[in-house]
């Protein structure tokens, strides 16, 4: 924050420097280990904040970090490591800092989202598929910077938007998100912008306790169909 952040502004000089950061809950890991405190890095001008969803883009991200000549956070998910697989390209495939994913099209509403967030997003538009409802989802893979014009586009669209993350609601990273929606996208809005995050308490270790304070996934469904109903 007092060096790295500010060395090309002080300098002019590139810090190529990658920090790998595990973070998130859902694991029983208790207060220390299972915090989101991705939002802290992106009140920082001169550091980028990157969080991957999936893993091809975590490593096309890691690539584009490594060489990146600004000092990069790259937050990895813990319980990611555990449950998502998929396939990566044989071949080296960067995916660029600030360029948001769609990860499923839709038109009644957008979930903008990262990190765990985006599997919490597309199971439930799977649920609501079967009710009728389509659900689009937009993953930010890339915090600072984020991809404003995507999602622009989507909720333009969809006229409605839900900004969702696992770490506590109050100043959380989703806070900037519906913000700027709100200054940018009021017109085309037909409900307000709604935001989903954990509890503002430290993480319980009690997995059960964890599961109903921490995560926002259950709160998804009841934020969606209040959102359709608005």
């Amino acid at each position: 924050v007092n060096n790295a952040a500010t060395t090309h502004y002080r300098w002019g000089a590139p810090v190529n420097i990658t920090i790998r950061a595990p973070f998130g809950g859902h694991i029983g890991a208790g207060p220390f280990h299972s915090q989101s405190m991705e939002a802290w890095f992106c009140h920082v001008p001169g550091l980028k904040v990157v969080v991957p969803s999936t893993p091809a883009d975590a490593k096309g991200l890691l690539y584009s970090a490594v060489h990146d000549p600004n000092p990069v956070l790259f937050f990895e998910h813990k319980r990611l490591y555990r449950s998502v697989h998929g396939l990566l390209p044989e071949t080296l495939v960067p995916v660029p800092i600030g360029k948001a994913r769609l990860a499923r099209s839709g038109s009644d509403l957008t979930v903008v989202t990262y990190g765990i967030g985006v599997e919490w997003a597309l199971e439930e538009a799977r649920v609501m598929e079967g009710e009728g409802v389509s659900m689009e989802v937009v993953d930010l893979r890339t915090l600072i910077p984020w991809d404003r014009e995507m999602v622009l586009e989507s909720v333009e669209r969809t006229n409605r938007v839900i900004v969702l993350h696992e770490a506590a609601l109050t100043s959380g990273f989703g806070a900037e998100v519906a913000a700027w929606i709100a200054e940018n996208a009021f017109r085309c809005l037909d409900a307000p912008p709604v935001r989903i995050g954990g509890e503002d308490t430290p993480i319980p270790f009690s997995s059960s306790l964890e599961q109903h304070i921490y995560s926002a996934r259950e709160r998804l469904h009841s934020a969606v169909a209040a959102l359709l109903a608005f």
